[in-house]
């Protein structure tokens, strides 16, 4: 791969309680584990990009707490480069998870150092964001810093792939110069602000908002892909066992990115996106569940 992949996002702790189901509101239970792992979706997203063999940098920020140099060391170990990852004072992002036996998930964001990647961290970075052979963002830093940073992808004509997550309405200027919008189903129903409508009825209007091409997660019922770059079409998932979700949106951008980046078709790019995402949900944990390259080729074979 000639370019490099580059990931600004979060990097969060993830505090992981787990139990037989999820509780109703107001509800105590009592859990069964509790675990500590390396997440956040931009992390977890540059993680899997590197595990996959591509080169990949990070813009990010990070505390000053007990969860520093775990969670610096964790992106370095995994082969991100993170010259761009400033330490601020403060604590480190922070995400609760709650976590049932079926794999089902819900999931509270505390920003902290998050909040300080802002468009002027980014501009005084802009050498390693022209340099990219694609980026990937979220929102779980500030919705300034990734309008501008969309600004400066679309004017050095490098693509730029959104996940939506946390779902927020989103500017049209962002929006229009978004390559690759990749919402799951929740998302994508806060987005167009309405009820849950079809796959192809969902992407077609959230091509109509602006973006260039759209990736709707549906988890266990595929990925749907629309837009200018491609036909209308579901690329079915695979069939696995799955023990924790957490992470499976972020591990199928990772080697969506990755498989797009080194010019596979879309859909063989979905295809490979969800043979990885497929991998990760068979193990506990946000970055210790991503796949390598090996792995992905090996269950892919093993699929055909």
């Amino acid at each position: 791969m000639d370019k490099r992949l580059l990931v600004v996002g979060s990097i969060n702790i993830d505090l992981v309680a787990c139990a037989s189901r999820l509780p109703a509101p107001g509800e105590t239970i009592l859990g069964s584990s509790f675990d500590v792992f390396n997440g956040g979706k931009g992390a977890n997203q540059a993680v899997g990009i590197a595990k996959l063999g591509a080169q990949v940098d990070m813009i990010a920020s990070l505390g000053t707490d007990l969860f520093t140099e775990r969670l610096l060391s964790g992106l370095k170990d995994a082969g991100v480069d993170t010259r761009a990852v400033q330490i601020v004072a403060g604590p480190c992002g922070v995400a609760h998870i709650s976590r049932a036996d079926n794999g089902e998930n819900s999931i509270i964001v505390i920003s902290g150092a998050n909040r300080e990647v802002s468009a002027a961290y980014i501009e005084a970075h802009l050498e390693i964001v022209q340099h990219a052979g694609m980026i990937l963002v979220q929102l779980e830093t500030p919705l300034e810093a990734v309008t501008y940073l969309a600004q400066q992808a679309w004017q050095a004509k490098i693509p730029l792939m959104l996940d939506p997550a946390p779902a927020m309405t989103l500017p049209e200027a962002l929006l229009g110069r978004t390559t690759w919008l990749t919402p799951n189903e929740t998302e994508a129903q806060i987005l167009l602000g309405g009820a849950s409508i079809d796959p192809a009825a969902a992407a077609e209007k959230l091509l109509a908002m602006g973006a260039r091409n759209v990736a709707l997660k549906l988890g266990p019922q595929g990925v749907f892909l629309a837009g200018r770059d491609c036909s209308a079409q579901r690329i079915p998932s695979f069939k696995v066992d799955a023990v924790d979700t957490t992470a499976a949106g972020d591990c199928f951008n990772a080697a969506f990115a990755v498989a797009l980046t080194r010019g596979d078709a879309p859909p063989l790019a979905a295809r490979y996106g969800a043979a990885a995402a497929a991998i990760s949900v068979t193990r506990v944990g946000a970055q210790p569940s991503l796949p390598s390259s090996a792995e992905v080729e090996a269950f892919l074979s093993h699929e055909s």
